[in-house]
């Protein structure tokens, strides 16, 4: 890729990555700020009384629309411009942010993250773009990797000040931080940002979008619902499920048919590019889904204020910055199969370790266990890519991306939809008996939340610990279940990615041998 102007000096460069940090950062920060404000959402006094698959919703949805506006975003760049897309992303995700900060109850909020889901995938495929077209290629490598860690300082920044402005202020404040970021960047990208186009226009595929968006849509309403509203031996769940994988694989064989397709299903006949990207997908559900049930156990059971709950994030960000690059030089050494696929058992590990807290538990083990977790998914996701996008070839390295980044985020929506019907359904289930003879019954234990807020109208302080000790069980039956997930990603990567024989690379195709330095 050819640099839009070569005799760019170095210090406009640096101002450039300056820009494009602040954009990555802002998505970054909105990645993790949601789930410490979850505990107050569901409030039915001072939140918006939202139901857990309502939060579900309000998780996932903002990854799904990332997940399938990706391609979009970057067929829009080529044709008008990535400056004029990321400035259009920028104003969409600050629009609605004010949106969801205001929201006046869980259809508002949730449609206002639908909305950033879209804002943040104008922006990110944009920046890659931009830094492609102007850094020559013996400083792009390190311009990337610079832009690249805005993502430790945005999963580190987001929980704490989150926390502390829901502390002082009310639930929608989390949101706020935005629109300072948001007015920085879309005047920091009118005035430096340079606005190039392909000479080589990507289609814009608007019936993979319509398949792929509805497709998840369905598949996560089923999944979700059937932890909610009366279980999962309703027609509508099933039949929600079935269209959404029905949708899907439409989705692929339109894709499969085309000669230059958003989504190239082709990719995934290299056996070590679908087994990395399958052990990527399973962190990324296990991660998010952790994350989600974690934000209720912490401020929920343990009664941690918003901002010491977003403290306890800290241990696992400073593990993922030190595990990246810890990963990345044993791989070279030691290769992928042996560092990833021990690192991922090692988050197994964590997760297993989750089966020990209780609403007592030492806030120095869940500190030692989410660093451990975090230098695992660091020591995973670094080498783990890059070995990915070694096992294609250069002119396949923008589709592979492209794939990959999707990937993740249909792992993180679907972590939402599992993790979280494992625990509601759990806990409902569990919960019932020590209901029986309760005016609305049913209503009370929908979640822990208003369990505990009906033990306190009824003057039932009981209620209270049973609804703790209901869903740190329901929280122990989805950590066995994440474990169970990485478990499988792990075995997979370390089967595809094992050193061959030297007579298994010389009969394999290119697109098939060990790279040189993952092995």
């Amino acid at each position: 890729m050819s640099t839009i102007d070569p005799s760019q000096n170095p210090s406009q460069q640096r101002r450039i990555l300056g820009i494009l940090v602040v954009s990555a950062v802002l998505i970054w920060i909105d990645s993790t700020v949601l789930g410490i404000a979850l505990e107050r959402l569901a409030d039915p006094v001072d939140g918006l009384g939202a139901t857990p698959g309502q939060l579900q919703w309000a998780v996932g949805i903002y990854s799904l629309l990332f997940a399938t506006a990706l391609f979009l975003a970057g067929a829009l760049g080529d044709r008008y411009g990535h400056r004029t897309v990321l400035m259009i992303g920028l104003l969409v995700f600050g629009g609605a942010s004010a949106w969801a900060a205001w929201a006046t109850d869980p259809v508002g909020l949730i449609l206002a993250r639908a909305t950033m889901g879209l804002g943040g995938a104008l922006i990110m495929p944009t920046s890659m773009a931009i830094i492609g077209w102007t850094f020559p290629p013996e400083r792009r490598a390190g311009a990337i990797a610079i832009w690249s860690s805005s993502a430790g300082l945005g999963v580190a920044v987001g929980p704490v000040l989150g926390g502390l402005l829901i502390d002082h202020f009310w639930w929608g404040s989390v949101f706020t931080i935005n629109l300072p970021i948001v007015a920085f960047g879309v005047i920091g990208a009118a005035l430096v940002l340079p606005n190039p186009r392909s000479p080589q226009r990507r289609r814009l595929d608007p019936i993979g979008l319509g398949l792929s968006t509805l497709g998840l849509l369905g598949l996560s309403y089923g999944l979700i619902e059937g932890g909610h509203q009366g279980g999962w031996d309703r027609w509508q769940v099933w039949a929600s499920i079935g269209a959404g994988l029905l949708l899907l694989a439409g989705f692929l064989f339109s894709e499969w048919r085309e000669h230059q397709p958003s989504f190239d299903p082709r990719l995934f006949r290299n056996r070590r590019f679908s087994a990395g990207n399958f052990a990527l997908s399973a962190v990324f559900l296990t991660l998010t889904g952790q994350s989600f049930y974690l934000a209720f156990y912490l401020q929920g059971a343990r009664g941690m204020t918003a901002l010491h709950a977003g403290l306890m994030s800290l241990p696992s960000a400073m593990g993922v910055m030190l595990g990246s690059p810890l990963g990345a030089r044993l791989a070279a050494r030691l290769g992928v199969a042996k560092v990833s696929g021990t690192a991922i058992l090692t988050l197994a590990a964590c997760f297993a370790a989750n089966l020990l807290y209780d609403v007592n538990t030492s806030l120095v083990l869940i500190g030692v266990v989410g660093g451990l977790a975090g230098l695992a998914i660091g020591m995973t996701v670094a080498p783990t890519t890059a070995a990915v996008m070694a096992t294609l070839p250069m002119d396949r390295i923008g589709a592979g991306s492209a794939v990959n980044n999707a990937l993740r985020q249909v792992g993180s929506v679907l972590g939402v939809a599992v993790l979280g019907t494992v625990v509601s359904s759990t806990y409902q289930h569990r919960i019932a008996p020590a209901l029986a003879g309760l005016p609305n019954r049913d209503a009370i234990g929908t979640s822990a939340e208003t369990t505990r807020h009906a033990a306190a109208v009824l003057h039932r302080p009981d209620l209270v610990q049973t609804a703790n000790d209901t869903f740190v069980h329901a929280m122990h039956v989805a950590a066995v279940v994440a474990a169970g997930f990485v478990l499988t990603g792990a075995i997979v990567l370390a089967l595809a990615f094992r050193t061959a024989r030297p007579s298994q690379s010389a009969a394999a195709g290119p697109a098939e041998r060990e790279p040189a330095g993952i092995g």
